[in-house]
């Protein structure tokens, strides 16, 4: 997903970006350097040096900063970043479990009944394309158990 538009509304104090996915929002009050009434958002831009994945803006002041799309998305809990988080989290867990393990490969492969790549795709934490139920099946076969837990957010 890539922001295609960015945009400042001073009247609702924050920066909305158009992504292929939809519209996101950040409050001011989110940034690192917050705008001021007298050093406001003179520039703000998709950033091509971020693979167009995050936004820069200047303040009057001259100060800057760069935003990536994580914390629109965190902010506005898209459930598909969510997701994403959560399979990074359990792919670094299963990699640490299969180290501690003692299991060889070859035994994960056979007790999960499938191939070596999907193996391999199973332990890349970069990749998405997985299912969070196919990795609970391979905590399983490393003797773990996932429990979740539902919190209320923190105001």
């Amino acid at each position: 997903m890539k922001i295609k538009k960015v945009r400042v509304d001073n009247r609702k104090k924050r920066i909305e970006i158009e992504t292929t996915q939809g519209s996101y929002s950040l409050p001011f009050c989110r940034l690192r350097l917050k705008p001021k009434p007298n050093d406001k958002i003179k520039e703000i831009y998709v950033d091509r040096d971020l693979g167009h994945k995050g936004v820069t803006y200047v303040l009057d002041s001259g100060r800057e900063d760069s935003i990536h799309m994580d914390a629109f998305l965190d902010f506005n809990k898209d459930p598909r970043f969510l997701r994403d988080v959560a399979l990074h989290q359990l792919t670094i867990s299963a990699n640490k479990l299969i180290q501690k393990s003692g299991l060889s490969k070859q035994e994960i492969i056979r007790r999960l009944r499938t191939s070596p790549s999907q193996l391999y795709r199973l332990l890349d934490p970069s990749n998405y394309q997985k299912s969070i139920d196919e990795m609970l099946r391979l905590l399983a076969v490393l003797g773990c158990t996932v429990e979740w837990k539902v919190l209320p957010e923190a105001a």
